[in-house]
């Protein structure tokens, strides 16, 4: 008889069960990688992710077309020549005067170098505004330069980094995009006048029935109604993560207004050997030396940039390396006709 053999079957190998004590560091762990992937998004959506609100139109895109269909229709259409004579740190024509100092105060650790233009313009709609990539949002940002090029700036500055924030009263070049009040702000007027106020005190409709075109929101207020704010100590612009005290000496970028149409620019370098930027107080006096009837502070540090002619006059971060800012102030011709 033939034998048949049975293969053997194979003995699983023994499962232990998952103790109590391993089971409950498993949903720990689980449960903080979820809390610090939730933070760390959350983060990333508030401070880097691109969120546009509104895109704006290409003001230098629509005027070319709207010129080349002029031209389509009537080819006796010519450009307005602009009469200028211009230099490293001047600029003059029929419709603005720009004039650029460089100053040097102070020596070894408390050397301040600040860079001073004073502005005299015909109409104030040469004044205006300019958004990073022609969007309004947060965390869309462009180098002040290239928002000044793109935009055909004669002269420009960064402007309050709204996008870091998602509070203030924001207008620009006469539309209302957020309309949160918070702090202490400044609006410019189609007269050429500026006026500094707090946003809790006069409604958006009011200032726009009062033709605003523009309006900052960061601060404080250096001088309102000729005379400097007193204490600068318990300034505070918002509770941002990662966001530094601004009451000790930093690089700082202000705008002030002598008289209608009459504006004065400041922007400190600091952090650097040959500057040790400003406080808030200092720059308060340089802008009354200046004859400045109202002052405004606007965002500082790394971003503080002053444009010119196609170049930065100043030197960010103290590397001669620009920071991404969300808008600037800029000058521009023909913007009245």
């Amino acid at each position: 008889m033939m034998k048949i053999y049975e293969k053997p079957t194979r003995k699983e190998p023994h499962k232990r069960p998952i103790s109590p004590r391993k089971r409950r560091w498993l949903i720990i762990t689980l449960v903080i990688l979820l809390v610090v992937g939730g933070i760390l998004y959350c983060l990333a959506d508030r401070y880097l992710i691109r969120h546009v609100q509104v895109v704006v139109e290409d003001e230098n895109t629509a005027t070319a077309t709207t010129n080349n269909a002029n031209d389509s229709t009537n080819t006796s259409t010519t450009a307005t020549e602009v009469s200028v004579t211009l230099d490293d740190w001047n600029y003059s024509s029929d419709d603005m005067k720009v004039s650029i100092e460089k100053v040097q105060t102070g020596s070894g650790s408390d050397q301040i170098t600040y860079y001073v233009a004073d502005v005299q313009l015909t109409d104030a709609s040469s004044l205006r505004t300019a958004l990073a990539d022609n969007s309004f949002g947060t965390n869309i940002t462009e180098n002040t330069s290239e928002i000044a090029a793109a935009n055909n700036a004669i002269f420009a500055i960064n402007g309050d980094y709204y996008g870091f924030r998602d509070d203030g009263v924001i207008i620009r070049n006469g539309t209302l995009y957020r309309d949160s009040p918070t702090r202490d702000a400044l609006a410019l007027f189609n007269d050429g006048t500026m006026k500094t106020y707090n946003e809790n005190e006069i409604t958006s409709s009011e200032l726009l029935a009062e033709g605003a075109t523009n309006t900052l929101s960061f601060g404080p207020i250096l001088i309102q109604d000729g005379e400097i704010v007193s204490d600068f100590s318990s300034v505070k612009i918002d509770n941002n993560f990662g966001n530094r005290s601004i009451q000790d000496t930093n690089p700082r970028t202000a705008i002030g207004m002598i008289a209608p149409n009459h504006y004065v620019f400041v922007v400190v370098d600091g952090r650097q050997d040959n500057s040790r930027g400003m406080t808030l107080a200092e720059l308060a006096d340089v802008m009354k030396g200046l004859g400045a009837t109202e002052a405004y502070n606007l965002d500082g540090g790394g971003s503080s940039t002053m444009y010119f002619m196609g170049r930065v006059v100043n030197n960010p971060l103290g590397r001669n390396q620009e920071r991404g800012v969300s808008d600037i102030l800029y000058l521009t011709e023909g913007q009245g006709s």
